[in-house]
């Protein structure tokens, strides 16, 4: 679902819409209980601490000033009772076996095997903080968080969230070394553990790592390791478990002392009123309890997502059947307003085909945040630009670092008028590449390393992307999921039609550009544009009208 749609949900909700409450609880639950429960790796507290979680956001809602940042919000208040119920723990708790050890709970529920089973048993070898950080970076992984979210919820800077989390992984593939030794037959292991009580810990991962490290046996990979991120791509939220109860009754507090604790009155009568909903395979009941629906002999579900992400199976494209042009949309009777035209999917041109004259629109010049050139790497990378003028947009597409489902960037906070004008750079993305270097069979990834996938009606990119900005805009990297980079700056009407018109011969062939620009306001505007400034950039509508 859109972020458009979850603003109404949360506005009404603050205004004691029961309904509304209903939808946001059963909506957000998953994502929090996967957060907590792998950080507590299923431990008994799991079910406490995602219940108070959910009580003070419920309890706290009035105070939320931007419906847009709740998902942020959320997970921060999901963090601090994680870390507090760490400081009150005691040292008999530490000795307490999980309830439903989550680990497990992921690879049943989930059918996970293989090295995907690999990592999520490693998670059991982890200590506290790398665990805590883990449930957020798993989620960003798989496109759920951004990492200014993980950040924030952490408390720490981005920069600084990156250190981290590249220690985590480091520790991470450590453990999974450890899961995949003991998993074999190493005799010398076998002696090694005969000590051992079976329960991971931090001494026992060290005594496990030095012996692998020296062992010939366990140190002899057989197969290709994957890295972590790009197998945690496309894995589903870990479902609730069947009758898990979330309790709103306040945890037995009378409705005064509720009422002292900071619960609205419409929240209260909200909560006290008897359900009137069933939503998400869960109903909240007479006296506040949420209770999951679902039977316990019920077969695992194939995929299940939070309400921000939308999952995209990856798979190859088939460059011998590009995808049927989608219709655009209806033209409203007004044929020249602004924004009437969407890029619809194109077939490719025929690689020795001149493209079309370039119009020629005014420059008097573009300023940009990120100076004449920006390199955008990682997800929440952006760069303004104010100004008439032409701006290039290169893409670097890495399904060999880490493929799968590819979260397009987007345009937000435009004040004017931007068009998507011209496409060049002697490729477009999908054409097959000369002798494959690398694995590749395209510029979008090939059998032997894996695919880029583009969301379903998204058109193809070239290698450069020309767009014309009369006006304000800002350009931001929402990389999740398949690994990409762009490299983006000013550019001139002089540059872009030479790079249409000359670009190098490709197998024989000359691959020309492509213009889309029509000269006039019924030319293309971007897929992925707004007028406004969500705080999640990578929610913007793929068909946004402006």
């Amino acid at each position: 679902m859109d972020s458009q749609h979850w603003r109404a949900v949360i506005t009404a909700a603050q205004s004691g819409d029961r309904q509304a409450l209903d939808e946001l609880v059963a909506g957000w639950l998953p994502l929090v209980y996967n957060i907590v429960g792998r950080a507590l790796n299923g431990h008994a507290d799991v079910d406490d601490v995602v219940q108070e979680t959910m009580l003070r956001a419920v309890g706290n809602l009035g105070s939320l000033r931007d419906p847009d940042s709740f998902r942020s919000w959320l997970v921060a208040i999901a963090m601090r009772q994680i870390r507090d119920r760490a400081r009150r723990r005691t040292a008999d708790r530490l000795q307490e076996t999980p309830a439903a050890d989550f680990a497990e709970l992921t690879v049943l529920r989930l059918q996970l095997e293989g090295q995907r089973r690999e990592v999520a048993e490693a998670v059991r070898w982890l200590d506290d903080e790398d665990r805590q950080l883990l449930s957020l970076w798993w989620l960003e992984v798989a496109g759920e968080l951004t990492r200014r979210e993980l950040a924030d919820a952490v408390g720490i800077t981005r920069q600084h969230a990156a250190v981290r989390v590249q220690r985590m992984k480091e520790r991470l593939e450590t453990s999974r070394g450890i899961v995949r030794a003991l998993d074999g037959a190493c005799p010398d292991l076998r002696e090694l553990t005969g000590r051992w009580d079976g329960r991971p810990d931090s001494v026992w991962r060290k005594r496990l790592a030095r012996h692998i490290r020296g062992c010939g046996y366990c140190g002899d990979t057989r197969e290709s390791v994957v890295p972590a991120e790009r197998l945690l791509v496309g894995i589903a939220l870990v479902p609730l478990p069947a009758g898990f109860t979330l309790s709103l009754a306040f945890g037995g507090k009378t409705a005064a002392a509720a009422t002292s604790a900071g619960w609205s009155a419409k929240l209260l009568g909200a909560l006290t009123k008897p359900a009137v909903a069933m939503t998400a395979g869960a109903t909240i009941v007479a006296g506040g309890a949420y209770v999951v629906t679902q039977p316990p002999d019920a077969p695992p579900p194939r995929a299940a997502v939070t309400p921000t992400a939308t999952a995209t199976t990856p798979g190859p494209p088939s460059p011998s059947a590009p995808p049927t042009p989608e219709p655009s949309p209806s033209p409203s009777k007004k044929a020249d307003l602004y924004g009437t035209v969407v890029d619809a999917v194109d077939r490719a041109p025929d690689p020795d085909a001149r493209p079309a004259a370039l119009p020629r629109r005014p420059e008097s010049g573009l300023t940009s945040t990120g100076g004449p050139k920006t390199v955008m790497q990682h997800r929440g990378d952006s760069v303004t630009f104010t100004g008439q003028g032409y701006v290039l947009v290169r893409w670097q597409i890495s399904p060999k670092s880490r493929p799968g489902a590819l979260v397009m960037p987007s345009w937000t906070g435009l004040k004017g008028k931007l068009f998507h004008v011209a496409s060049g750079g002697w490729r477009r993305m999908d054409d097959p590449l000369p002798g494959a270097p690398n694995g590749y069979a395209t510029g979008m990834g090939g059998p032997d390393i894996g695919w880029a996938v583009l969301p379903p009606g998204t058109q193809q990119m070239w290698q450069n992307e020309y767009f014309y900005l009369d006006g304000t805009v800002t350009l931001t990297q929402n990389e999740r999921g398949c690994d990409y980079g762009l490299t983006v700056f000013p550019s001139s009407w002089a540059a872009m039609d030479k790079d249409i018109n000359e670009g190098p011969g490709q197998g024989g062939a000359l691959r020309y550009g492509l213009v889309r620009d029509t000269g006039t306001d019924s030319a293309p505007v971007p897929q992925y544009v707004t007028r406004e400034a969500p705080a999640d950039p990578a929610t913007v509508p793929q068909r946004s009208r402006v």
